[in-house]
């Protein structure tokens, strides 16, 4: 029988060797078929202590190793970005302040809007 493999986010790192891993899954309710939301939290057995908070992870079934321990680290996914990082990354300064301009396109001719703006009929 093969080994369950889930992919989860850790929620502590605070333990040695452990991390606790949120795993979330969705199905479909049997009667009013709206998508449910249910999670679960495993702790999970990290040999090298490599794992941070707020990765994401996947874990695999493994022999007893504790009480509550029965799921090892298998592989390291992509950390998920904080919100300091996401806003560090759109205020990224260009390295070359020629290549923005460039890019930029021109300027209107507000004088054109203007003198079309000043027309008046004579009322005689």
């Amino acid at each position: 029988m093969p080994r369950r493999v889930l992919e989860g986010k850790v929620v502590s790192d605070k333990m040695d060797k452990t991390v606790t891993v949120l795993v979330e899954r969705r199905f479909m309710h049997p009667k009013y078929k709206k998508y449910i939301k249910r999670s679960a939290k495993y702790a999970a057995h990290d040999e090298t202590n490599s794992v941070k908070e707020g990765e994401t992870i996947q874990i695999i079934e493994c022999a007893p190793i504790s009480k509550r321990k029965s799921w090892s680290v298998v592989k390291e996914g992509a950390a998920a970005p904080t919100k300091a990082e996401k806003v560090a990354a759109k205020k990224v300064a260009p390295k070359n302040p020629a290549d923005t301009e460039s890019k930029r396109a021109p300027a209107k001719k507000l004088a054109a809007k203007k003198a079309a703006a000043k027309k008046t009929t004579k009322k005689d």
